[in-house]
């Protein structure tokens, strides 16, 4: 699979036929993957992890799952600098691991984020009920649908400069939420001075022991999804040997600052018993802790202002997720993983073939929510719900045995753009925790006196169906894991500096 790479003699954005275009710029890059996992999650769900767990409970687990994160990014940082590609972990595993790995992790990442469009459309349409209550699901969800498509259309800038202004617009909602809150503790705002008093009510800060702290770590791990989108963008940035590193360490510090701060505040501010916490559908817009914190600094139309920000986090979700399927689509499609039709791209760059199938696949799911009981939806959603998961451990096993490969062909780990920090540990830690988190989220199926079937398909169907995908083309194409001397390090994608023994 060949890329424009950089060079004095090619304009920055001019890309060769059949190539994507190298136009996002190191602002574009860090607000992608900023925005990416800022988002429903930190804004509603992170209630019910502090009713679960206590405040002290959610802290210790956004900051274990931030620590994760950080080394999946340190490792992902590494290969998307060494070689900007959108095929991301797909191709890494392809190279690194086996292309049988590397085409399931591929199809699974689409399946995931064209899954989520559905969702996404779904959201959006409930928050547009909060202001029109009459009106019809699917001009909404059209509407929405048509903005997507048409960002990804227009250019990869169109997307880049989008989710830019998505993102900024929910980082300054949380810059200041976390500001007043600060404000409200120290009793500046809202009256009297709350201090800590919240963490020690009942059995705070730490509720319902270890148990109910692992049980939140999936929601942690979910919050911060979308940061692996980095790794996508990489293959269409202007410059990536500075922007790719530069957003790594921008990216990671201010993610991990607004969780821990935003779940902090909200800690200290309601108490964990408080029964609104609960409420973290995206139609409780209300009950969000957000809303209830900005509600008691006396902020008039704090339900509004919130439902236009959540708004915002949707179609950011939304946008990130036509533009990453898309992109992995066309290269599983240039690997010859997927038909060939959808590697085409038109003079500006875009593989639109790959953009239709996306985006109709994103309609069908949510027409299939609407109409009738909506039970094949929720499958096909429940049938997602680790897919990010299983990207982060293709992300830390391809890392490891790159690495691995890079030293055992004789070259020099100093000559790499950029190199993650704690190798091996990192990869390795990544990886464990991120399988305990896969295996986790529903232990209570398999505790009682019989298995609870229902519960364990609901949780774990994600699983069987990424591994059928790898045998099934392991089986038909017989491949191996490719032993560390024969894997392809060099290709025409890998930056020319990074040519040296």
């Amino acid at each position: 699979m060949q890329i424009t790479t950089e060079n004095s003699s090619q304009p920055r954005e001019q890309a060769s036929a059949g190539q994507l275009r190298r136009g996002l710029k190191a602002r574009h890059l860090t607000m992608i993957s900023l925005g990416g996992s800022i988002g429903t999650g930190l804004f509603l769900a992170s209630g019910s992890a502090i009713h679960d767990a206590g405040p002290g409970g959610a802290l210790t687990a956004y900051i274990a799952i931030g620590i994760m994160v950080y080394f999946l990014m340190t490792s992902l940082g590494e290969l998307a600098t060494f070689m900007p590609i959108s095929g991301s972990f797909s191709t890494y595993a392809s190279r690194f691991v086996d292309p049988a790995l590397g085409f399931a992790l591929g199809w699974n990442y689409w399946y995931n984020w064209a899954i989520t469009i559905a969702a996404e459309l779904s959201a959006g349409t409930l928050l547009m009920k909060f202001w029109f209550p009459d009106s019809p699901s699917l001009l909404w969800s059209a509407l929405f649908l048509l903005l997507m498509f048409g960002l990804n259309y227009l250019s990869v800038k169109g997307y880049g400069e989008s989710e830019y202004w998505f993102a900024l617009i929910k980082v300054t909602t949380v810059i200041i939420f976390i500001v007043i809150g600060l404000l409200m503790i120290i009793g500046i705002m809202g009256g009297e001075a709350i201090g800590f008093k919240n963490f020690t009510v009942d059995d705070a800060p730490f509720h319902g022991g270890f148990m109910a702290m692992l049980g939140i770590f999936m929601a942690a791990g979910f919050s911060f999804q979308g940061t692996e989108l980095l790794g996508v963008a990489a293959g269409e940035s202007d410059n990536p040997r500075e922007n790719v590193p530069k957003a790594i360490r921008q990216v990671f510090w201010r993610i991990l600052l607004f969780y821990v701060l935003a779940i902090l505040v909200i800690g200290l501010l309601i108490p964990y018993n408080n029964e609104n916490l609960v409420h973290d559908g995206i139609e409780d817009i209300a009950m969000s802790p957000f809303t209830i914190v900005f509600e008691k600094a006396g902020l008039a139309f704090a339900a509004s202002v919130m439902n236009a920000v959540i708004l915002t986090a949707v179609l950011s979700a939304g946008n990130s997720g036509m533009y990453a399927s898309t992109r992995i689509l066309w290269a599983l499609a240039k690997e010859g993983k997927a038909p060939k039709l959808f590697a085409k791209v038109n003079r500006r760059g875009v593989p639109v073939y790959s953009l239709l199938l996306t985006s109709f696949v994103g309609a069908a799911a949510f027409l299939a929510s609407v109409f009738g009981d909506g039970v094949v939806y929720t499958w096909l959603l429940n049938a997602s719900g680790m897919s990010g998961f299983i990207a982060w451990i293709g992300i830390a096993i391809s890392h490891y045995r790159f690495r691995k490969a890079y030293l055992a062909q004789g070259y020099d780990v100093n000559k790499l753009p950029y190199r993650a920090k704690w190798f091996p540990f990192g990869p390795i830690f990544a990886f464990v925790l991120c399988l305990i988190v896969i295996l986790g989220p529903n232990y209570s199926a398999f505790t009682g006196e019989t298995i609870d079937w229902n519960g364990v398909l609901v949780s774990y169907i994600g699983l069987p169906l990424f591994i059928v995908l790898w045998l099934s083309y392991k089986f038909a194409k017989n491949t191996k894991v490719i032993p560390l001397k024969e894997c392809q390090i060099y290709g025409d994608e890998t930056l020319p500096s990074s040519r040296q023994m």
